[in-house]
């Protein structure tokens, strides 16, 4: 009875949350309350360098990969300060996104726990715009961008946000392939360019934002590794996140690469319930006085798996207080 409701439950919150927001608004996880502060409009994006090498590394990969004709993206996470923005971290579109030549959409259960996860390592973040790919020489976001950001835009801080287009028509120069800012808003590396803009709430029309590169982390990085994980597992994680207080995540080394590691405290001081997560297989292990032990609750997903397991320990809790 206990799996049937939480499992019920969980659809009905991601059907909930797919309804009334939309396919095209974020999340509600991707958006931060909105803080105490005065924000003016944007004047500049400043972007840490290994968030930038993130973007035209995957953005190159993309284009020889076997959907390479596709749009792909990223949902940027930052510190919004009064007059600009720092980009901290980049939430890829995913493997699950619906795209084509011409659009794309992003997976956004992926990233609204992925979100989760990056802000346990920073909980300033909070998303402050979007980056996405043409497949043409279009360097300038589409009319069918305007129509679906400008319903969004207005609930981020300052309700204002930052905008990327990326395309594969920069004039490649001689010699070593190094980053080159030609303009004012716009960066290039080889080929591949990156032109930014800004787009505030009731705006008709994109404004070119200029660009400066600071020094620093994408700390969703360590995510990209494992992004297929994320996404397979994403809508049962996030669900267990809104109900279990003090859940927390990792990577490790797992048999076959990098996996996800999600802790769930258990009653007892000291103990918990770790699922370690590579793809598809989900294995789960208990904590307890000092030693690791393997549990299986036959489960099909890993939101049930962990009730049943959380059960299992409140059935044996309870039979040994009542044995004399």
């Amino acid at each position: 009875m206990l799996p049937a409701l939480v499992s019920s439950a969980c659809r009905l919150l991601n059907h909930l949350s797919r309804t009334l927001l939309g396919e095209r608004l974020p999340p509600p996880e991707l958006l931060a309350p909105p803080a105490p502060k005065t924000y003016r409009r944007l004047e500049r994006v400043r972007v840490t360098d290994q968030a930038c090498r993130t973007m035209f590394e995957e953005f190159a990969a993309h284009r020889r990969s076997q959907r390479g004709d596709e749009e792909i993206g990223w949902v940027l996470l930052g510190v919004r300060e009064e007059r600009d923005a720092l980009v901290l971290a980049t939430l890829p579109a995913g493997a699950n996104r619906s795209a084509g030549v011409a659009h794309v959409r992003f997976n956004s259960s992926g990233q609204a726990l992925a979100s989760r996860i990056v802000r346990q390592w920073d909980k300033r973040l909070a998303m402050v715009g979007v980056v996405h790919t043409h497949s043409g020489s279009l360097r300038h976001p589409s009319e069918g961008d305007y129509q679906g950001d400008s319903l969004w835009v207005g609930q981020l801080r300052g309700g204002d946000g930052i905008f990327g287009i990326g395309t594969a028509d920069a004039k490649r120069l001689n010699g070593t392939p190094v980053a080159q800012q030609l303009e004012h808003h716009r960066q290039t590396f080889g080929e591949l360019s990156f032109s930014w803009y800004a787009l505030g709430n009731g705006d008709k029309r994109y404004r070119k934002l200029p660009l400066e590169v600071t020094l620093g982390p994408d700390l969703a990085k360590p995510l990209h590794p494992v992004w297929d994980t994320v996404e397979t597992h994403a809508e049962g994680l996030d669900c267990l996140c809104r109900q279990q207080a003090g859940m927390s995540f990792d990577i490790v080394n797992g048999t076959e690469g990098p996996a996800l590691v999600a802790q769930v405290p258990l009653a007892d001081k000291g103990s918990f319930l770790r699922i370690v997560l590579e793809r598809e297989e989900v294995r789960y292990f208990v904590w307890h006085d000092g030693m690791f032990t393997t549990v299986d609750p036959e489960a099909d997903t890993v939101s049930r798996g962990v009730y049943l397991i959380l059960a299992e320990l409140a059935s044996v809790t309870k039979h040994a207080l009542a044995t004399p």
